[in-house]
């Protein structure tokens, strides 16, 4: 499943923003404040409602106030997404469409949330979900694509609450197809908020089979994949070996006390040593390559600055680290700053972000009219045509 397009409407520096042919691996380069980790938090947004409510996904934001874009508190926050999905043994656009606005109270709710598509090459979508205040319909037989509107089955459903996603509930069930698949998608997103310190201290033995959003429990996620999937942690291993010089192994080991530990073996020294007394790109690289093989391999995954303490010349091979993730069917967003890791990039995969009065607008670098008017406006770091991209551009599109 891959998201082609978001568009996002009164969502704090997003007045009106759209991003559109969305690759597997999309790339988001701009100045400070322009939004980067805005783009982000609507992931995060959207999982957080799906897990608790939009009231409390709100109010971890700061109140409604703050989650709309300023001076426009009194409008409601829009979000769209597209995404291919395979639907009755064929691939379809699907559309989900979520308006949120405050009450007469001031608290928020679903004013509207639709999923559509369409059940044939021509026509409008057909909503298969409809929902407005905690009311509305979804369709409970979508495969019988062949039959006419009117026979096709509507389920009225009522939720318990206005700010409850009706995708929350109605997803549990199969026969609501693509409601149950988009609640998967969303719910197995990984935004990754990585801290080099928290994944360092040596943690009580047990079992995680997942990598945290801090990182924290790194230790449990290596010893999971060297005692359950050792193909996955043998290619951790390759890959450390590959990319970081002088690392020859990488192996858990418990303590007698029943602490979980990192030991590394550098080529130059005989004895291994312990996470704590490696370097942090070492471990932030260890981890990147834990959570790009893990056995289930999330469909949106989320990287702000990956390029914080690694040493330079380990951001191309990160950058394909990811792209080859994107190639086995996750979709990657990554924010960045670094020219290393730009220029291991094609230019399909970058989007510029740019602060015009206020609120951002994202642009797509591949057109060359694009990212020469960013360039030439200052709206990007110097590093971008000081590293060859600009040349790149003037040789390859004129």
């Amino acid at each position: 499943m891959q998201i082609e397009s978001i568009e996002i409407r009164n969502y704090r520096l997003f007045r009106h923003a759209k991003l559109e042919k969305i690759p597997r691996l999309c790339v988001l380069v701009g100045a400070n404040g322009t939004g980067k980790t805005t783009l982000f938090d609507v992931f995060s947004f959207l999982k957080d409602a799906l897990s608790m409510n939009v009231g409390k996904a709100v109010s971890k934001r700061g109140g409604y106030r703050e989650v709309a874009s300023r001076g426009f508190s009194h409008e409601p926050i829009e979000l769209t997404l597209q995404f291919r999905m395979e639907i009755t043994g064929k691939e379809r656009l699907v559309t989900y469409a979520l308006k949120i606005g405050p009450d007469k109270e001031g608290r928020p709710i679903v004013e509207r949330e639709v999923l559509r598509y369409k059940r044939a090459a021509y026509g409008a979508p057909y909503r298969f979900l409809d929902f407005s205040c905690g009311k509305g319909y979804a369709i409970t037989n979508e495969e019988n694509f062949s039959k006419p509107d009117e026979e096709l089955d509507r389920e009225e459903q009522e939720l318990d609450a206005p700010d409850i996603l009706a995708i929350k509930g109605l997803g549990q069930f199969d026969k609501f197809k693509a409601a149950s698949a988009f609640r998967l998608m969303i719910e197995n997103w990984h935004v990754s908020d990585f801290h080099v310190s928290e994944a360092r201290p040596s943690q009580e033995y047990g079992v995680e089979e997942h990598l945290s959003t801090r990182g924290d429990n790194l230790p449990l996620v290596a010893n999971y994949l060297f005692e359950h999937h050792r193909d996955r942690f043998d290619r951790v291993l390759d890959s450390m070996q590959r990319r970081v010089p002088g690392v020859s192994v990488v192996e858990p080991r418990q303590t007698e006390d029943g602490r979980l530990v990192l030991r590394f073996q550098d080529g130059s020294f005989k004895d291994p040593f312990i996470a704590r007394y490696v370097s942090d790109g070492t471990i932030k690289m260890f981890a990147y390559l834990v959570l790009l093989n893990d056995p289930k391999p999330y469909p949106l995954l989320a990287v702000e600055e990956p390029e914080n303490q690694l040493y330079p010349e380990l951001l191309p091979e990160l950058a394909e680290e990811f792209r080859d993730y994107a190639r086995r069917g996750g979709q990657v967003f990554i924010s960045t700053h670094s020219p290393d890791f730009l220029n291991a990039l094609e230019l399909q995969e970058i989007y510029c972000l740019r602060k015009e009065g206020g609120f951002t607008s994202v642009t797509s670098a591949n057109a060359s009219a694009n990212l020469r008017a960013l360039i030439e406006a200052g709206d990007l770091p110097g590093f971008l045509w000081k590293q060859g991209l600009f040349d790149y551009l003037n040789r390859n599109v004129g």
